[in-house]
This record gives structure tokens, sequence and C-alpha cells, in this order.
């Protein structure tokens, strides 16, 4: 807080008026500023990972990073993020930043007189006033990656970088405001707790947290978390049915594979029977169960294995949703060491169908099936097993296409991924481009060329 001069008041704003989602505004001569309460406000932590349905929430960060990280496959914390608690005043904290940050942005005009996507346009006006502001004050906001632990000269490889420079671990408030507005453009209902395995947190502190957040703000309707099936195994049932009644809705489990022997290869730490038993002790505590499959885990070797033995755990466990994550390998993780020496071989788009074809063919329990990963090939979404003729008539459909064709889509599906995950084409994108493109036509004269811009775009795409 500023002290203010001797006989100087600090401005609160106008007269208030209509009202807004709990919130209140006056009329258009509103958007002038209070000099204390810019600098007044404070960044928050955001969660950088998060689970594809949660890009519209708003998210506070419980837990940092994983405790785990020791996933053969995962490259998200391999570059120095060191794994923390955080304690409850630290997460309040957070809740009491946010909830100032909303309330200033509402105050500029943002959600008036409804929230929609014009808001963003409003905000680059308000963010360059804020920060001039800021800047005269003195105040210069920097964000830290993920890798600022580490040894950052030994991230060297352009992909690494291209990957890492999305995962924020000090957000500015710049980042914060455009964090809030995207969750209240998007419905402003959701909320997902991170990092890695909320299940480690106590229901005593989701009881003070979860309390403390819908006061704030009260048009919240979901809780979500990233949980590890093992813990929710261990765990004591009596504590997640506490969780259950503290407001939490749903736990996202990464089972990534039902075979013990691809799990084992890829060091998850967990087996078969902890998704199997912490699926079943979750769902029974009263928690919606979102689990997470990943096409590729197996390799050429384990490809068709690992499809029946997902298919297995699913069965037996019988989650709301089934998503469907394919496999990138990334540099600096084990395995892309074991790639290297011949020890992993990684399935082709192809290969990958075939797999994935193989799972939707052996799961006879009801569930949604999701393909919402940058990453996935298909647009493979329905209801199983209603859709499952659908679903399975649409692989078909690829597998028919000749070599050009197969091509073609592939090209097609990753640049589209690209533009929904990245709002455009860079311009080393275009670049690689350029030869491909006649008049207005992409031609593939040349498919081992057109193969090389496939893989380029698919390496940054985050799952």
């Amino acid at each position: 807080m500023e002290l203010l001069p001797s006989g100087q008041k600090k401005v609160q704003g106008k007269e208030l008026g209509i009202t807004n989602d709990n919130h209140q505004v006056g009329d258009n001569d509103m958007f002038s500023f209070s000099k204390i309460d810019v600098l007044d406000l404070q960044p928050f932590e955001i969660c950088s990972i998060r689970p594809p349905t949660e890009n519209y929430s708003l998210t506070f960060r419980i837990t940092r990073n994983c405790y785990w990280n020791k996933c053969a496959f995962c490259p998200v914390y391999k570059c120095g993020a060191k794994f923390s608690r955080r304690n409850i005043d630290e997460v309040l904290e957070d809740v009491k930043r946010s909830k100032q940050i909303d309330d200033f942005l509402f105050e500029q005009g943002i959600g008036y007189p409804l929230y929609s996507d014009a808001d963003f346009y409003k905000l680059q006006n308000i963010l360059q006033k804020v920060q001039q502001q800021r800047w005269e004050a003195g105040i210069v906001d920097v964000n830290e990656n993920v890798s600022a632990d580490a040894d950052v000269k030994r991230i060297d490889d352009e992909r690494m970088q291209w990957f890492m420079q999305w995962f924020v671990e000090k957000p500015t408030l710049a980042q914060c405001f455009e964090h809030v507005v995207q969750w209240r453009i998007g419905g402003g209902k959701t909320c997902f707790l991170g990092d890695a395995d909320g299940l480690i947190v106590a229901a005593k502190d989701y009881e003070k947290i979860l309390s403390h957040i819908k006061q704030n703000f009260p048009t919240l309707q979901r809780f979500t978390i990233y949980g590890r099936t093992k813990t929710a195994h261990k765990k004591d049932f009596k504590d997640l049915v506490k969780l259950h009644n503290a407001g939490l809705h749903r736990v996202h489990f990464g089972l990534e594979s039902g075979s013990d022997e691809v799990l084992k290869l890829m060091n998850k730490g967990e087996d078969s029977r902890d998704h199997i038993e912490g699926c079943l002790k979750t769902k029974e505590a009263g928690l919606s169960v979102s689990v997470y499959s990943m096409p590729g885990l197996g390799g050429k070797k384990l490809s068709h294995a690992h499809a029946l033995e997902t298919a297995r755990v699913i069965n037996a466990t019988g989650p709301d949703f089934v998503r469907l994550r394919t496999l990138s390998v990334f540099p600096y993780t084990p395995l892309m060491d074991m790639v290297k020496a011949g020890k992993f071989e990684p399935c082709s788009d192809d290969e990958i169908v075939d797999e994935i074809e193989t799972l939707i063919t052996a799961i006879d329990v009801p569930v949604m099936l999701y393909s919402d990963s940058a990453t996935n090939l298909l647009p493979l979404n329905g209801k199983l097993p209603q859709d499952k003729s659908t679903l399975l008539s649409a692989i078909s459909e690829y597998k028919s296409k000749d070599y050009i064709e197969r091509l073609q889509y592939r090209l097609r599906a990753r640049l589209e991924s690209f533009v929904g995950q990245y709002g455009r084409l860079t311009d080393d994108i275009e670049l690689l481009l350029k030869p491909l493109v006649k008049g207005n036509s992409i031609v593939i004269d040349n498919t081992e060329y057109v193969e090389e811009v496939i893989t380029t775009v698919y390496n940054k795409l985050m799952p």
C-alpha cells in the first residue's frame, strides 16, 4: 500500500449503478484510473499446466510442479523446476489478488454490459495505461519461466526453448489480467487447482481454500485437480469423501496406459492396479473421474498390448471421461534418450490410428471419449457405446485414403491444430510452407519435404 500525502484522498471510482455478475459499474465516464489502485495490484500464480478442458478456468497453484517428475515421456519439469508445497496463506493471498484484479478490470469496463471477445481489445488499452503508470512509479513486471531454478544455458535445443517459453513460474500482472479476462469470457464458472497431484493436499486445507474462493467468486460451479492414481489408491476413503464435501468436483488422472509393461518402461511409478483401485475409490467418494490415455506410448513394439490393456483398465473403472493425448517425444527426457539408443521406436501417425481403433473397439463401458489434445490427428469425440460405429467409421475413412490423401490430411490437421493453439501460423512455419504454395493451393510434389514440414509443425504442438 502506497502512503498518500496528508490530505490526499484515494479515489474509489464513480457512484455505482448497473449490476452484472456480482460487479457494479457506473456510467461511461468510469474509464479513469486511480493511480494508487494500479500500484496496489499484484500478480498471482497461475497454472501453466492444466487439462484442455480447463483452458478457460480460473486457476490457483496449491502446489508447485511435480514431486514425482520421473515419467520418461514428460518434458514439463525436466529443466530445473522444483516441487514445493504452498502454505494456505499464500494461496488465500493469491485469491485476494485475483479478486482485486477482477474487480479492477470490471471498473474499467471489462464485461460491460456483457463479457465478450471484445473485452480482449479493451484490455490492451487498459494494459497500456496500467503499465505506463506502474513504470512511472518504478515498477517493472518481469515473469520467470519454469526453468528459473536451472542453468538456462542448458536448454540449447530450439524445440525445448519453444516449449518452455509457455510455462511461467511467476507471471506478470499483464498475464494475470489476461488470465482473468479469458476466464470471464469463457463463462466464469470453472476453477482448476494445480499443479501436478492435488490429492496430496489435506482435505482440511481444501475446505479453507475452496470456501475462500467461493466467497470471492460466487459464479464458480466446478472445481477440478490433477491426481495420481497411486495417491488415490493409498488415500483414506474418508479423506476423499471430505474432498467431495469441500466442493471438489473432478479429478483428472493421467493413466497414460493400462499396460504394466508400458508403465514400467515409462517409469510412471504406478501400475494398472493403482489405476483401477484409485479410480474406483475416487468415484465411490462422489468425485467425477477423467482419465488420459496416451496413444503411441508403447512404441511400435508394445502398441497393440498398450491399446488392449488400456481398454481393460477403462472397462474395469468406468470413468466419466476418457481423453486421448497422443505421445510426443521431447528433448531432455529419458524417452528421447531411449529413442536415440534404439530402445524405443515411435509409432507413425498411421500406426497410432490403428492403435486408437483397437482401443475404441475394446472399450465396452459407457464413457465419453474426447480427442481434445493438439497432438491428436483425428477428431474422435463421442459417447460410447452409442457412437462407437461412427467413430470407427471415421477411422476407416482415414485408412481408406491413399498415401498422398493421408499426407494432405495430416498436413492440414497439424496446421489447424497449430493455429488453434497459437492463434496464427508463425513466420518460421509460413516460410516452411512457401515451397508448397502454388497460387491459392498447397501442392504436394515432394512427399519427403512434406513429411519434414508435418514433423516440424507437430513438434511445436503442446500435448
